[in-house]
This record gives structure tokens, sequence and C-alpha cells, in this order.
């Protein structure tokens, strides 16, 4: 709908605290929240588990799935890894005007809060693929870079600010309602 709120994507790899912060920064903005976790068909949730890298293939209908949340449940903040400039741009081109804030969190403390997680299909094996697919944000993308190492109450204000101050999200020229010229 014209003048609506982008969504964010609040990226980072595993156990950067995406979840964590996403639901805190959700709730202090007054918008949904989703996990793009809860959105993996189960083959790549059985890959993961078995300490298999999903390659781009595995992502590809996982993406269209989130980039379809975005767009659906707009203004929201969904948690996903968003890893490679290509993925960023394939959820961009499914839900324009979609914000990213990365968590930047240093591997040793990557390691130290996986080794305490309980209950998370992912292993700590492939923090090492994550962290070697993981792409620093590009030229000309606007990714706001939030130090990860910050409490969660401090990181989801920042979030919930990002959407605070976010300028409405443009129309897809196929969107209703987007003017046709």
């Amino acid at each position: 709908m014209p003048g609506s709120r982008p969504p964010l994507v609040l990226m980072g790899v595993s156990a950067a605290g995406k979840t964590v912060v996403g639901r805190e920064a959700a709730a202090l903005a007054g918008i949904p929240f989703l996990d793009a976790d809860d959105l993996h068909p189960r083959a790549n949730v059985e890959k993961m588990a078995r300490g298999i890298p999903l390659d781009d293939a595995d992502r590809a209908p996982w993406l269209d799935a989130v980039g379809g949340e975005l767009r659906a449940a707009a203004p929201c903040i969904v948690a996903c890894s968003a890893l490679t400039r290509a993925y960023r741009a394939r959820l961009r081109g499914l839900a324009p005007g979609t914000i990213f804030a990365l968590l930047d969190v240093p591997r040793a403390v990557l390691e130290q809060r996986i080794a305490k997680r309980e209950g998370h299909y992912m292993p700590p094996s492939l923090l090492d693929s994550q962290l070697a697919t993981l792409e620093a944000p590009g030229e000309g993308e606007r990714i706001v870079v939030l130090d990860g190492e910050r409490t969660i109450a401090e990181l989801a204000e920042q979030v919930a600010a990002l959407m605070a101050e976010a300028p409405d999200a443009p129309q897809p020229p196929d969107a209703p309602g987007a003017p046709v010229g």
C-alpha cells in the first residue's frame, strides 16, 4: 500500500543474535517479527543438522519465501542471514525498499554463543562456512552495521529506531495501487 513502511532484515551469521534482538526490536517498534529460519524447507534443515552447508540452489526457494513474507508483512523485522550481496539483492527485488542491518560479531564471541546454545539445528561446525560466505556490504548497498557485542536492549533500541526513521517503501510497478505510467 502506498506510504507503507519498509521491512527490515536483521542479518548476520548464526549466533549473531538476530532472533533475540529482532524479537525485542519488533516489540519496541510495535510491528511483527518473523524468523527466516522458520521458512526453510525441511530438506534444508535436515541438511544443516547433518553439518552440510547450504548452497545457492538450496537457498533459492527459501529466499523467495523470505522475500514474499517481507513484502506481505511490511512493516516488519525479519531475522535472516542474508549472507551475500546476491541474496540481499534478491530480497530487495522481492520487497523493494527493504532495510538491512548487520549484526557484526567477532568470531570468538560467536563461538562462545554457539557453545551455549541448545536445541538449534545449526551445528557449531557450520560457523566456518557461514563466515566464509558472509560478504561485507558492497558499494551502493545501504546496510547499517551494528556492534553485535552491545547488549540486546541497546541493539533492539537501535533497530527499532531504524524502523522509526525509515522512509516510506517504494512501490513496485505491479503493486496494487501503484501508479501506472
